[in-house]
């Protein structure tokens, strides 16, 4: 002889009627999709990516006040950031809040910010190279400084140059102070797209 035990819904069926049984099983079903759903959208959204709203014009043209983006979180778990690449970060200078910069030194290089130029020296380049940035549609550098950037300090730049708080302000930001690089652009529609590292002249 086989027992079948009955299921959920029979439970709700028998317990409160045909009518009070269908709803007490519709929400049952809807308690289960939460839950599943909550199972698999919460560790993507804390661990993997996260939405971020530009705020501001310190990155115009490229990216306008108000864009929606998605921010990729977990490559920078397995390789370093690369010169171009674009980060969202804590400002070191009040960490609750969340910049959007371009990338433009790297550890261990020296910046030098001069004549609308920027020169860059490394190991590859002790003598410096003039960073050539298309992005930019010919917009020069303002400003005049000189840094040499300590392990795991990154130099960061807004696009637009004469509008953008930035290291030249604030100084290098930290590997910690990062959350994540820009991956796609969601709004508006009509500028979605994702985001490649630019060539430079190296």
């Amino acid at each position: 002889m086989h027992i079948r035990l009955p299921s959920i819904e029979e439970k709700f069926y028998q317990r409160f009627g045909p009518v009070g049984g269908s709803v007490a099983s519709f929400l049952f079903e809807v308690v289960q999709i939460v839950l599943i759903s909550s199972a698999i959208i919460i560790p993507i959204r804390y661990f993997l990516i996260q939405p971020f709203y530009v705020k501001g014009a310190s990155m115009e043209p490229n990216f306008y006040d108000h864009e929606y983006l998605i921010i990729d979180e977990l490559s920078y778990r397995f390789r370093d950031p690369f010169r171009g690449e674009i980060l969202v970060f804590r400002y070191p200078r009040d960490p609750s809040q969340f910049f959007i910069k371009r990338i433009i030194g790297l550890p261990g290089e020296t910046i030098e910010v001069t004549g609308g130029n920027i020169t860059v020296y490394n190991t590859e380049h002790p003598n410096g190279f003039v960073l050539e940035e298309t992005y930019l549609g010919g917009e020069q550098t303002t400003g005049k400084v000189r840094v040499t950037l300590g392990e795991d300090e990154y130099y960061v730049f807004g696009d637009n140059r004469d509008a953008s708080l930035d290291s030249r302000s604030f100084g290098p930001i930290h590997r910690d102070d990062v959350i994540g690089r820009v991956w796609v652009r969601g709004l508006p529609l009509s500028r979605i797209g994702t985001f490649d590292v630019p060539e430079y002249n190296l």
